[in-house]
């Protein structure tokens, strides 16, 4: 079972309080509560003091983490779970409104909010942290728990992906990956001790989620068209990263957003906001100046004042050096010492499904990763083939890509067949069907995207179901080779089925 922190006995007063007023009830109910971030949201208000019951569709190792932790999960999702003094329903972004339990709850009258409400909800009475960005969010947010853990702020933390350091920090012992960490009531030390206790998040801009926040400081690491689907332009998601920034604090009142000084279209993202504003990046021009070197992984940063510090990251890859940066200069926002920040960083050991070596088999490396973006795609696998070098030991880097819904894939089409350059072999199966119209589920395939990538000279091939691409990885992969499974869909059972000898 995973220890964290826990409140004092007057501080879980306060935050009951303070939680139960902004929510209307301190009984909630939340549908969906096995995810990501709906499990951490469930934790940070059960150790908060609320009475916290819920439900998902299947038990899993997250589930059994919340009921050992004392909080009620169902399965059936009949609407007769739901108990009978409930007055606000919490939903998951998956759950859709024919969900029996969402009929159930309208038919009440009872309130129903969504996720993101539910945290811009938890973070009123913290110090907010928001870090936003088309890309990296979660791998920052890991990174930057684990280092304020270290420096001793004591951050309750919330991420879209689980981390098995997260809940004491990089620096010890690791336990169970979880995806949450609950800390401190007030912030325990630095130059804003005794200031609500800081909770950092991830900041989404799917939905426009990321409205419902409001941060004291915040980061925007990176703004491409994406979810092109909600958005229709580029203009539009730009324009949504314009009205987050606008509800950061004021700087009078401690506010700040560091952003990248190039690829964030900064210019037309801080016109008019009231929050300080520092960028950062590779540029020379920038308030915070990253550094980095590929071979051995050393960051460097330098700071405004001119001070430097580096570390060496384990995690491969030029974007997951900006990523360290931006997470420390977002911890010296915070108040936290550089030695530690710099200490932390060199131990964080990375996220799961963030680059993650699972292992090897017969002389392959094998990778997982979640990218499933044409830049995030482009990172990862220039990362490997930096780090790992597998053509200098007689080996290839061998992917095996499965796209993330129907309208994303049609949007990027050309974007994706010019992200795999630095593979040797392509291995593509059917799209993730989530969240698109049958409609658009008709308007292209995994083979149209084959065909984009046969074009550009690069070996690919369409297969299904996963049984038959692990067999042909068998047939294909020898020593040296590196192989990388990559997508936000379930593909991840096929390098752990690669390496098993098969998808139990």
């Amino acid at each position: 079972m995973v220890k964290t922190p826990k409140p004092s006995n007057i501080s879980t007063d306060r935050r009951t309080r303070t939680l139960s007023e902004a929510l209307g009830c301190d009984r909630p109910f939340m549908i969906g509560i096995g995810g990501c971030g709906m499990s951490a949201l469930a934790r940070l208000m059960h150790d908060a003091g609320l009475t916290i019951r819920g439900c998902d569709s299947t038990p899993s190792p997250v589930t059994q983490l919340l009921q050992d932790s004392g909080i009620s999960v169902g399965f059936e999702e009949q609407p007769s779970e739901l108990p009978d003094d409930t007055r606000v329903v919490i939903a998951s972004a998956a759950v859709k409104h024919d969900h029996p339990i969402m009929v159930e709850a309208a038919a009440r009258g009872l309130e129903i909010i969504t996720y993101p409400e539910a945290l811009g909800v938890c973070m009123r009475g913290h110090t907010g942290i928001a870090v936003a960005g088309t890309h990296g969010k979660s791998t920052t947010t890991a990174m930057l728990g684990c280092a304020l853990t270290d420096a001793g702020l004591d951050p309750s933390v919330i991420v879209g992906a689980t981390c098995s350091q997260l809940s004491n920090g990089a620096l010890k012992p690791g336990e169970a990956p979880v995806g949450y960490r609950v800390g401190s009531d007030e912030i325990p030390s630095g130059p804003r001790t005794h200031q609500p206790g800081l909770l950092l998040a991830e900041a989404c801009e799917f939905n426009r989620s990321f409205h419902h926040l409001r941060p004291t400081i915040a980061s925007i690491a990176s703004i491409e068209a994406d979810h092109l689907d909600i958005y229709g332009s580029l203009d539009a998601v730009v324009e949504a990263f314009a009205e987050f920034a606008r509800l950061i604090a004021p700087a009078d009142q401690g506010g700040k957003l560091i952003i990248a000084h190039d690829g964030a279209h900064r210019r037309e993202v801080t016109a008019g906001v009231s929050c300080a504003v520092e960028t950062i990046g590779f540029n020379p021009a920038a308030d915070w100046v990253v550094m980095h070197e590929p071979t051995t992984g050393e960051v460097r940063v330098r700071e405004p004042d001119g001070s430097e510090y580096q570390w060496e990251l384990t995690m491969p890859g030029e974007h997951n050096a900006f990523n360290s940066a931006l997470a420390f200069a977002l911890g010296r926002s915070a108040g936290a010492e550089p030695e530690a920040l710099a200490r932390s960083l060199c131990a964080f050991m990375g996220l799961d499904r963030r680059l993650q070596l699972l292992g090897t088999r017969d002389g392959v490396r094998v990778y997982d990763d979640y990218g499933h973006h044409p830049t995030e795609i482009d990172a990862t696998l220039r990362a490997l083939a930096q780090r790992e070098q597998p053509h200098a030991q007689g080996g290839r880097l061998i992917c095996v890509f499965q796209p993330h819904q129907h309208s994303r894939t049609r949007f990027f089409l050309d974007e994706f067949a010019k992200s795999f350059e630095h593979a040797d072999i392509v291995i593509v199966p059917h799209i993730y069907f989530v969240r698109d119209s049958e409609i658009e589920k008709h308007k292209v395939s995994s083979a149209d995207l084959v065909d984009r990538l046969r074009a550009k000279s690069v070996r690919a091939m369409h297969l299904y179901p996963f049984e038959a691409i692990i067999e042909q990885l068998e047939n294909l992969c020898r020593p040296g080779d590196l192989l990388v499974v990559m997508g936000a869909g379930p593909v991840w059972k096929i390098g752990r089925g690669y390496l098993q000898g098969g998808i139990a």
